[in-house]
């Protein structure tokens, strides 16, 4: 999965966000830290809306298949 990280520099350091990815975002005092700490966002967005998605279709009747997009 390819995403584009965005990161201002401000007084109190960096925030950043992710383009693609809706709440996935971030405040550190320093880019490396909000470089991982972006990352551990965007991985608990998807691991939830992976589960949120699992729990909307449980006992349904559906076909579930790897996508990939270029972007």
């Amino acid at each position: 999965m390819r995403l584009t990280a965005v990161y201002k520099k401000t007084p109190e350091g960096y925030i950043g966000f992710v383009e693609e990815l809706p709440g996935a975002n971030t405040q550190a005092a320093t880019i490396e830290e909000a470089r991982q700490s972006l990352c551990e966002a965007v991985e608990l967005i998807v691991e939830t809306n992976r589960e949120l998605s699992e729990d909307q279709i449980k006992g349904q009747d559906f076909i579930k298949e790897e996508l990939q997009v270029a972007a």
